[in-house]
């Protein structure tokens, strides 16, 4: 896994973390920044897949 992927899971594992403790705790600004930064972990973790696959695969002219 690259750099990437590890900071992708990284952002979703605080994310969770924050989003729980925004929740136990009625903090409404800590659970939506968890929530984002959940957000943000899946939509990295999605792109860099999407761009490795893309990048390794050869793409055939006519089909785009």
């Amino acid at each position: 896994m690259s750099w990437l992927s590890w900071a992708s899971v990284l952002f979703i594992i605080l994310g969770s973390c924050l989003f729980l403790y925004g929740a136990n705790v009625y903090n409404t600004t800590v659970g939506w920044a968890g929530f984002c930064l959940v957000i943000v972990g899946i939509l990295l973790f999605v792109t860099t897949f999407v761009y490795d696959q893309l990048k390794q695969k050869d793409l055939d002219p006519i089909l785009f």
